[in-house]
């Protein structure tokens, strides 16, 4: 009995030491050794990072939602984040392009070509940022009522869209520079930007939104406020990592200057990067409109509310997924081929056995998890069919997420654009207003319509995986 006591602390030890290690940041070799260690040192601070950032949208969900005229305040949120997701997008296809150069040259044992790789991203989307920051800003007011808001809540959240859209070049930031730490094999210098960017958004939420003192109670607005502030301090704890010189990655001001051949190898992996997720995003944002003309306002607030749980669910997974794309991109640096389709393998595992986990929390406990974010009777039955019929679909989801970024990770980004073009545009959008409009479903029909398409594109994400182009790919 002693001897199974014993085995079972030092295994119970083992298990310590490998979270305490994933969570200091530190970059290691991820294209030898055990490949289930090198997924879970990625993983760990990879799912708490995209936690954090799930949790910036909850946050400003529950405050606002026990605003006056909550509902109003819901939508406006919600609406603003699917618009923003189009920002995200841009930030996500470079992050993703840097994450596939920074890993592939890290594998080669080139941290000074990863640096530059790296610098150049940045360089290339705070350009390109720029221009649809002001864009947001003077249409702040349009772009709500084009999404399908009332007269009324669009002129409750004009200044809320100007806010976010005018600091979403810190959103921008926050992804790539994350992104190029992820490909260096530093999972935990993302999620510690994060920790602090929530931290700070957690703490001046109420006190923005609710005033406190001397300060005045900016209401939905302030909820904006206390998000870019929150962000901004996220990215400055980036910047000084990367200027600190502790990092593999050296950051020198040669290398922002523009190389164009960098740059050109950086946008041929990012052009398609975005264009896979703005045709999601613009799927999700015909979603949402959807159910606003089909809903109204509750039915609206119900959606964005059970979309922002789900995502919050989602997002770790999201993260599981990433640190498929990190070794994926390293092994295939160190010509180890047979090695970056195991660990992606691996991962799938450790995903599927996570959403399948949330799959029956979300089942039992949705009712309460609702309740918490509004007391809105109408929300909440909206907001409970909505979650109970997307979760059925959790586990493919997982899956699809992690074989997505095991070619984003390999620098193939336009297998999953063109995926995404077929699965989202070509099928869940036509089937959601097939079942919304015509069968006369409403909401509903578009609820069901994800699931269905999320399993059809993990289906077909498999079948490409199998095929194995992505271990071709040159970057």
């Amino acid at each position: 009995m002693s001897e199974q006591n014993t085995a079972s602390m030092g295994k119970l030890s083992r298990i310590f030491a490998l979270i305490k290690q994933s969570l200091k940041g530190e970059e290691l070799d991820f294209t030898q050794g055990s490949i289930r260690r090198a997924v879970i040192l990625l993983a760990i601070p990879m799912m708490l990072e995209m936690a954090m950032e799930s949790v910036f949208a909850l946050v400003d969900l529950y405050f606002v939602g026990h605003l006056h005229n909550s509902s109003h305040a819901i939508q406006t949120v919600g609406l603003t984040e699917s618009v923003l997701t189009i920002i995200y997008s841009l930030a996500i296809g470079m992050s993703m392009a840097a994450t596939a150069v920074v890993a592939r040259r890290i594998g080669e044992k080139d941290p000074i070509a990863a640096s530059k790789a790296g610098m150049q991203a940045i360089v290339v989307a705070v350009i390109f940022n720029m221009v649809i920051s002001i864009a947001g800003f003077i249409y702040a007011k349009e772009i709500l009522l084009l999404m399908g808001a009332s007269a009324e809540t669009a002129e409750h959240g004009t200044t809320f869209m100007q806010i976010m859209m005018g600091g979403s070049t810190i959103i921008v930031l926050l992804f790539l520079i994350n992104g190029i730490f992820r490909g260096a094999g530093n999972a935990a210098i993302a999620m510690k930007s994060l920790w602090i960017a929530n931290i700070a958004n957690i703490i001046l939420c109420p006190v923005l939104i609710n005033g406190l003192g001397p300060i005045p109670a900016f209401g939905l607005t302030g909820a904006a406020m206390a998000t870019s502030i929150g962000r901004g301090l996220g990215v400055c704890y980036q910047v000084y990592h990367l200027i600190s010189g502790k990092s593999l990655l050296k950051v020198k001001l040669a290398y922002f200057s523009p190389h164009w051949e960098q740059i050109k190898a950086l946008l041929k992996i990012a052009t398609p990067g975005i264009f896979q997720f703005v045709i999601a995003s613009c799927s999700w944002i015909f979603l949402a409109k959807l159910v606003a003309t089909t809903g109204g306002d509750h039915g609206s607030a119900g959606y964005q509310t059970a979309l922002r749980l789900m995502m919050f669910f989602m997002l770790p997974a999201w993260g599981m997924s990433n640190a498929a794309a990190t070794l994926v991109g390293q092994n295939l640096g160190a010509k180890h081929l047979e090695r970056a389709e195991q660990s992606v393998m691996k991962t799938i595992k450790y995903v599927a056995i996570y959403m399948a986990t949330v799959m029956a929390i979300t089942f039992l406990l949705s009712r309460y998890f609702i309740a918490f974010f509004s007391n809105d009777p109408l929300i909440q039955e909206v907001a409970t069919k909505a979650l109970h019929i997307m979760s059925i679909g959790y586990i493919l989801y997982g899956i699809g997420m992690v074989l997505m970024s095991t070619f984003n990770g390999a620098g193939d980004t336009w297998t999953p654009t063109w995926v995404n073009f077929f699965g989202f545009w070509l099928f869940q959008i036509p089937l959601a207003y097939l079942l919304a409009k015509f069968l006369d479903m409403g909401p509903t029909g578009v609820f069901i319509a994800i699931p269905v398409a999320e399993t059809a594109i993990a289906a077909a994400s498999y079948l490409l995986f199998k095929r194995g182009k992505w271990k071709t790919i040159k970057v």
